[in-house]
């Protein structure tokens, strides 16, 4: 409310078409646009077979970590990219949040668990990036409960018509702007960007939905690594977003940005504002 989210701040430089577009279409999935990419991963996978080389054989660095830095230098390096429209106006996040899932085990049937974590690619290295993102699994995967599983298994405890009414209670906050800040943070629908990689269990990749709750306007899905063209290996990613918070041009630079990331590696290890200053574009 009055410009001033707990989390985001409010565009006020928008195009007029831009801020009549939530009006338009008042919901997420209403305005997805479906993008799928093929990118080059030879040259990635060769990058982490030298630098784990040197790293702890416990905390190997993947292709999923190399692929959470592409799109948190993307988001830092594209703040329109970076925004939510809720309550019919236009916001910009104060910070890039990327949530994930993975499996508790590599085994049909284990639970699902889902980190949100603030990533700040100018301030942290690639290696003390993947070392964080190890370092907030492994309680999780020990079965540790976080903030949001803890509140989850509290209102699961309500009757069915309190726990809808609790949702909907906090959706009008946010809908106002007033959800407070202890109830966004731990929240993993309140992010930048959703990751789900299903080839780390052997499956290409699918274009999933944006939900209404939260505010995440962006979600990728990976793809099994798989045999492509000149025996170079290839990574099918396919992209939900929801086309109200940029336009179409803006968007696909972004993400062809992280493409050009991942066949390039070495650029992983700069940071957004190196990258910003040695060339334009993504």
């Amino acid at each position: 409310m009055f410009g001033r989210r707990p989390d985001a701040q409010l565009v006020r430089d928008a195009a007029a078409m831009r801020r009549i577009m939530p009006f338009v279409s008042p919901r997420r999935n209403d305005s997805v646009f479906h993008l799928p990419q093929e990118m080059e991963v030879e040259a990635a996978l060769e990058f982490l077979e030298k630098r784990n080389r040197e790293r702890p054989p416990d905390r190997p660095m993947t292709l999923f970590h190399l692929f959470l830095r592409s799109c948190a230098q993307a988001l830092a390096l594209r703040p329109g990219v970076n925004r939510f429209v809720k309550g019919g106006r236009l916001w910009q996040r104060d910070g890039v949040y990327l949530t994930f899932s993975a499996k508790r085990a590599l085994v049909d049937g284990a639970p699902m668990l889902t980190i949100k974590r603030r990533f700040e690619p100018d301030h942290e290295s690639l290696d003390e990036m993947v070392d964080a993102i190890y370092a907030r699994l492994r309680p999780a995967r020990a079965g540790v409960a976080s903030t949001s599983d803890k509140e989850t298994r509290l209102l699961l405890r309500l009757p069915g018509f309190l726990t809808w009414a609790v949702i909907r209670a906090a959706d009008a906050l946010d809908t106002l702007g007033l959800l407070p800040r202890s109830a966004i943070e731990p929240d993993p629908l309140f992010t930048s960007l959703f990751i789900a990689n299903l080839g780390s269990v052997g499956h290409d990749a699918g274009f999933h939905h944006l939900w209404e709750r939260g505010t995440c306007s962006l979600f990728g899905v990976m793809g099994l690594v798989r045999p492509g063209p000149a025996q170079r290996r290839v990574m099918t990613v396919c992209w939900t977003y929801d086309e109200r918070i940029e336009d179409g041009l803006y968007s696909y630079v972004t993400i062809a940005g992280i493409q050009e990331r991942i066949e390039h590696p070495e650029l992983l290890l700069e940071t957004p504002r190196a990258l910003a200053q040695r060339t334009p574009g993504p």
